[in-house]
């Protein structure tokens, strides 16, 4: 979410005379005032409903915002759903949603995979999402569930819970709380989806013991965030949503002329919807009640305007009153609007100082110096710089947006083009992952690595500055270039350097670093479609003594390695897998995960498919026809062959990266003799250390026909 605060200046030389006005009579700014309009109830049970929503005809701002209270339950009229609870900070009502009733499998039954698909509410014509930020999609039990768009079935999100059959329920990892569940995030604010779950062959016999000695059942939601994994049950027939509730710009300023924020929200549809929310002070708990909907209120004891025109007016008339008293009053305005500047840019200062702290500058300063193996120096930049370099950070000026954040593009003091990172907001636990990309960085040189500039880390969400890539990334110019003439020699080209930078990361360096979410739309290409490895959020650096590192599963469904799904240990095979499903997309110009096409195309995914095309020596049904070329045949062989390598469901038995791009230089130079000498100084490596070479043997295309 981008943020833009826009300073409504019309009271300010009214709000001087409540300054002095305030202190003189209560010394504090006031901390309460009206939750609902007046003459209108604030609670229904034990939920208190704050204005815009309102319990009845009259009290809320429209009919979407209405409370109808029964037996002492709020219900949103609109939806027909209970509410349990409204945020005016978060803007955000959560409401109790029905689920679809469980997908339950007998010990006993076998065949074809079972399954089930539920739609949502439909939001459509109403100012509530379902909100990315406080949702999460949970399957309870064992097997598949995907997240889709309810328009075009399209891919948003999944997950996978594996139930093993001769042992009792096990953990994801030592430290996880959810047994037989997994659990992912949203990618959009949504107005409808669907809900798609299939149970998984192999988990038919495991769940004969689990519920009863009888059968298993398993159910996907969509459920708030905050609900812990131990509350989940078999029992469950409802469970608590957050919604996103919006505003128009007419709204706020109807409703009162308010200091409001600029929000917008991210739609599966690529838009970026605004919404607009009238703000208090921002640290106040939510049980101090402060409606910024129905009362002004200026924070750092600014001022504070009252509930109603009435009492407007009745302050306005006591200030022109007190102008109008002479000369004396004028220097004491004069004299309190200085003092309000000077605390103003204290207050700025002390709010840069806070942001610096909570987005971790202590804590980069500290490993940055403490960490001999940086040699790259991050440059602090400030935010008064990077928001001139994007105009505002302006809409136009917007050049991608991904998962954790929206990158612009800048034209730096020094003349160079850079992109800038801005993240989303992030709280405690996510700010480890850019302190962590911060660090990895830095440790960090080689030509095909996107190069960090530095980071800003005085605004409200972290900023990172990286070299300008102009080329977008790889995973567009497979899927959505097809007017591209993309050639052998350039997906050939773009493997091997995307593979030398691998095998820098993980053996050239002194302390090896994994990657962990190798995919190709984290591969960048310059203007001489040059590869850059990018997105180091999730990355980790390893001891040399140690083969694997224990930690959650994190990564993108498609490319994740099956054998680190299942026992949570990361090693540098399972960066080789996912370099794999990269090359199998060199090859097929196929997407890792889809559900267009046939049964099998959706449900076996890319990586399956073609090893099970190799196989049955099958190949050539599953290339892109333009590399269908009998002058490149045994090129284009012999990288599948090493892409079936690199996908073996044993990791033991995958090559090392440095093998990988060894062989990947050899098939290179092969249709070049002159150029047979490979430079491996350049990809990190000494003479000789060569792993392994590739020998080819005119084989020829087969269809299996």
């Amino acid at each position: 979410m981008h943020h833009k605060t826009i300073m409504t200046s019309k009271y300010l030389p009214f709000s001087l005379l409540y300054l002095l006005s305030w202190i003189i009579t209560f010394g504090i700014c006031p901390t309460v005032g009206l939750l609902a309009k007046l003459g209108c109830s604030d609670t229904c049970g034990s939920v208190r409903i704050p204005y815009p929503f309102g319990i009845g005809p009259g009290c809320s701002l429209n009919e979407s915002y209405t409370i109808i209270c029964a037996s002492s339950k709020p219900y949103l009229s609109s939806l027909n759903l209970e509410v349990l609870k409204v945020s005016l900070r978060n803007l955000t009502v959560t409401v109790n949603t029905p689920i679809t009733a469980p997908s339950c499998i007998s010990g006993a039954q076998t065949g074809a995979i079972s399954g089930w698909r539920s739609n949502s509410s439909d939001l459509a014509g109403t100012p509530f999402f379902y909100s990315k930020t406080y949702n999460k999609l949970v399957l309870f039990g064992c097997g598949t569930a995907v997240l889709l768009n309810q328009n075009n079935n399209k891919i948003l999100s999944g997950c996978t819970s594996i139930c093993k059959s001769d042992t009792p329920p096990q953990p994801i990892n030592i430290n996880s709380t959810c047994y037989n569940c997994c659990e992912t995030a949203i990618p959009f604010y949504l107005p409808k989806y669907h809900l798609n779950f299939t149970a998984s062959r192999f988990n038919r016999g495991t769940i004969r013991s689990r519920i009863n000695g009888t059968s298993s059942c398993s159910s996907v939601f969509l459920v708030d965030q905050s609900l812990s994994p131990v509350t989940y049950s078999q029992s469950m027939h409802s469970v608590p949503v957050v919604l996103a509730w919006t505003l128009g710009r007419d709204d706020v300023q109807a409703i009162y002329p308010c200091q409001y924020i600029i929000t917008y929200l991210e739609l599966e549809s690529g838009e970026n919807m605004a919404t607009f929310r009238c703000t208090t002070c921002g640290t106040e708990p939510e049980d101090i009640y402060i409606n910024p909907y129905l009362q002004k209120f200026q924070c750092g004891t600014v001022f504070f305007e009252g509930f109603n025109s009435k009492s407007r007016r009745k302050h306005l008339k006591a200030a022109l009153i007190g102008v109008s008293a002479g000369i004396g009053v004028l220097i004491f305005i004069a004299a309190s609007f200085t003092l309000y500047e000077l605390v103003k840019r204290r207050r700025d200062k002390m709010i840069k100082e806070k942001f610096f702290k909570r987005n971790g500058g202590l804590l980069l300063q500290q490993q940055l110096s403490a960490d001999d193996r940086v040699i790259n120096k991050t440059r602090i930049f400030t935010a008064k710089e990077l928001d001139k370099v994007t105009d505002h950070f302006n809409e136009n000026r917007v050049v991608g947006r991904g998962g954790q954040g929206t990158v612009y593009k800048g034209m730096l003091a020094d003349g160079n083009l850079a992109a800038i990172k801005k993240s989303k907001k992030v709280d405690g636990s996510q700010l480890g992952q850019f302190i962590n990309e911060v660090v990895i960085l830095s440790q960090v040189n080689h030509r095909n690595v996107v190069k960090l500039l530095g980071c800003c880390l005085e605004t409200e969400v972290p900023i990172l500055v990286y070299e300008f890539i102009p080329n977008g990334t790889l995973d567009r110019l497979i899927h959505n270039d097809e007017e591209f003439p993309f050639t052998w020699s350039s997906r050939l080209k773009i493997a091997a350097e995307v593979a030398g930078a691998l095998a820098y990361l993980h053996s050239a360096i002194t302390i090896p670093i994994y990657h962990r979410d190798i995919k190709s739309s984290n591969i960048l290409l310059d203007e001489k479609y040059i590869a850059k490895v990018s997105d180091f959020g999730i990355s980790k650096s390893i001891s040399i003594d140690k083969t694997h590192l224990t930690t959650q599963v994190r990564g993108t469904f498609g490319y994740l390695d099956p054998e680190y799904f299942q026992s949570s240990q990361f090693t540098e095979k399972s960066d080789v897998y996912s370099f794999g499903v990269v090359l199998v997309e060199l090859l097929t110009r196929k997407k890792p995960v889809s559900l267009s096409g046939s049964f099998e195309d959706s449900h076996l995914g890319l990586a399956k498919r073609f090893l099970v095309m190799m196989d049955e020596n099958r190949l050539a049904s599953i290339l892109d026809p333009q590399v269908l070329d009998q002058r490149i045949e045994e090129e284009v062989i012999a990288v599948a062959e090493l892409a079936q390598r690199c996908l073996n469901l044993n990791g033991k038995e995958r090559p090392t990266m440095k093998e990988v791009a060894t062989v990947l230089e050899n098939i290179k130079l092969s249709a070049n003799p002159a150029n047979i000498q490979v430079n491996f100084e350049a990809q990190g490596f000494e003479k000789g250390e060569t792993e392994s070479v590739i020998s080819v043997t005119n084989p020829s295309w087969t269809t299996g026909r």
